[in-house]
């Protein structure tokens, strides 16, 4: 399938449109885990539809010093892979197209969710990404949008906008893809050196730790629930040595683990690849409640994002995992 270059949301608009429209946005460089998005968006579209990608470096994204200028920018190829994963159109404005008169004066807030975690590390970051997003859907005006879960927070904010100021469209979020190491894809990794890529796993191998963690502790608290704190099912579980496995259930359902066992389980990761050479800069390790990026409690349930963000050498990264908490009920 071959994808058709477009460059104005006037000739987008000419198109003739048929079926649902399916709108994945990217900032260019694509690969497989834009691939894949492409892919879910034809399935949604379905044959009758169209599914177009946009292409836009948005220079309302990048603060004072981040790599707007270092950004790749390969549309050619951008183009091709669009076709072959199923998109009808590749819709890729230049900055005029979309700032006609340069850089709007009015913007979307994103709040004091859009202040935590990247928010707080990149000020105005999120402003500006949802500024370009509204101008965006508005330009290509989908039935549906998709966006990679690998940037959590963006994909929150965007349902959070689309749903405060009634957008009318279907947001869909798609499971962050990974190379075989467990490197999340993302278009900067192509700015890492062999040594710092190594030292890049890091991030994914510091999730998946808190991940395990978490796994342990849901499944001690299963073994509580079917082992109840009791004298008389105490002295039953005794008789056939059964004791101790229901006190190790009951310590760490009650007592140990949690939300701060599983970011400690985390954190170790990142505080030895701190120690690599080239190291590993930390920038935040979170564990939160995706409708407001807020930490979690001892007593939470539901779904959760851990969440990372770091540096190696001069590249920046982020990475993050679905967690859910209270899967086998509350420890008796």
């Amino acid at each position: 399938m071959t994808a058709t270059l477009l460059r104005t949301a006037a000739d987008l608009h000419a198109r003739v449109r048929t079926g649902r429209r399916a709108v994945v946005m990217t900032m260019g460089a694509l690969h497989e885990g834009h691939a894949t998005l492409i892919r879910t968006a034809r399935k949604i579209a379905g044959p009758e539809g169209q599914v177009v990608v946009t292409v836009f470096v948005n220079p309302l994204q990048f603060g004072a010093g981040e790599d707007l200028d270092r950004y790749p920018r390969t549309l050619d190829a951008d183009v091709e892979l669009a076709g072959t994963s199923g998109a009808d159109a590749v819709f890729a404005p230049s900055v005029d197209e979309v700032y006609p008169g340069g850089e709007p004066q009015v913007r979307i807030s994103a709040g004091p969710m859009g202040e935590r975690l990247e928010g707080a590390a990149r000020p105005g970051h999120f402003d500006g990404m949802l500024t370009v997003v509204a101008k965006l859907l508005h330009l290509t005006r989908p039935d549906v949008a998709l966006y990679g879960q690998k940037d959590a927070q963006q994909l929150a904010l965007i349902r959070r906008m689309v749903r405060d100021l009634n957008f009318g469209l279907e947001i869909v979020g798609v499971p962050t893809v990974r190379e075989e190491d467990g490197l999340a894809l993302s278009s900067r990794n192509r700015y890492l050196s062999p040594a710092e890529r190594r030292t890049a796993l890091a991030l994914s191998q510091a999730l998946f730790a808190g991940r395990d963690r978490h796994a342990a502790q849901e499944a001690l608290r299963a073994r509580a629930r079917e082992v109840p704190a009791s004298r008389a099912r105490a002295e039953a579980l005794s008789a056939i040595g059964e004791s101790r496995a229901a006190a190790d259930a009951h310590a760490v359902a009650t007592t140990a683990g949690g939300p701060a066992a599983i970011r400690a389980a985390a954190r170790l990761v990142l505080d030895e690849a701190a120690r690599l050479d080239p190291p590993l800069t930390p920038d935040y390790l979170a564990l939160v409640d995706p409708s407001d990026f807020t930490d979690i409690g001892d007593d939470f349930t539901g779904e959760a994002v851990l969440a990372v963000a770091a540096r190696v050498g001069a590249t920046r990264l982020i990475d993050n995992i679905p967690l859910t908490f209270g899967t086998f009920g509350d420890a008796s």
